[in-house]
């Protein structure tokens, strides 16, 4: 059983991040971890886990377009922080597409604070405190990372509120770019291509109305799909699952580690 507890980012936070997460599961696990329109950030408390052929312990990535195989040999404890990629691009103060299908030791890209990070979240012992502690460290760090221009991140939340269907010329003219520009900036500060990115945004919106207990021929047709068999595509490289296989996560928020 995986125990979660899952918070809102604070307002200082919110146009980095998109949620934070306190977890604890027994091992061993086997999973696909699905693509999502994020980058993640793990601060891990234990051994080592095996993430993309990788063993790594406290790690980050960005975003895919593929899901990722992970693997512990044990039970695990830490905390994850789902950023935006523009969240994630202040961060680590690298171009994205640098990241793009991987994960790297946290201490790679953040060099000696990231000890600092983990030492911190490691000894505050209440879940909660830990959430609210990431949260300051991370919003602190992020506003001090390079200042970026608001064109992409436009397009980006453009992109979002579509759920993924809004074509790239329609984005390019909006902000006066070229077809080209537009990708090239989107590699910087989103890691994938505009076009990459929607299938990665419609793929995500549609797990979520599944999981919300949406029928699979009203999700296909409302996210967009062709068909059934597009969305089962889809499906299997992003998640490495099924629409049909789709169902609420067996989360279960362990009170008793909310304060202790």
């Amino acid at each position: 059983m995986l125990d979660v507890l899952e918070v809102a980012p604070s307002a200082a936070l919110r146009p980095y991040a998109i949620r934070l997460s306190a977890y604890r599961q027994a091992g061993p696990v086997t999973r696909a971890e699905a693509a999502m329109p994020g980058s993640v950030l793990i601060v891990h408390f234990g051994e080592a886990m095996e993430v993309a052929g990788e063993r790594v312990i406290s790690f980050a990535g960005g975003l895919t377009d593929r899901f990722t195989p992970t693997r512990t040999a044990g039970p695990i404890e830490g905390v994850q922080i789902d950023l935006t990629p523009i969240g994630a691009r202040r961060l680590y103060g690298i171009p994205m597409r640098h990241l793009t299908n991987r994960v790297l030791p946290v201490e790679d890209l953040l060099g000696p604070w990231a000890a600092t990070l983990v030492a911190r979240l490691a000894e505050t012992r209440s879940w909660r405190g830990r959430l609210a502690l990431a949260d300051r460290l991370l919003a602190a760090r992020i506003r001090a990372g390079p200042e970026l221009g608001p064109e992409v991140a436009w397009a980006w939340a453009r992109l979002l509120r579509s759920g993924g269907d809004l074509g790239v010329p329609v984005l390019a003219e909006s902000l006066g770019w070229s077809h080209r520009h537009l990708v090239s900036r989107f590699h910087d500060q989103i890691g994938l291509t505009p076009k990459t990115a929607a299938r990665v945004i419609r793929f995500a919106r549609a797990a979520r109305l599944l999981r919300a207990g949406r029928g699979i021929a009203t999700v296909a047709a409302e996210c967009g799909f062709y068909d059934q068999a597009h969305m089962n595509r889809e499906f299997r490289a992003l998640g490495d699952t099924t629409p049909g296989q789709i169902c609420p996560r067996p989360w279960r928020v362990p009170a008793a580690d909310w304060e202790t």
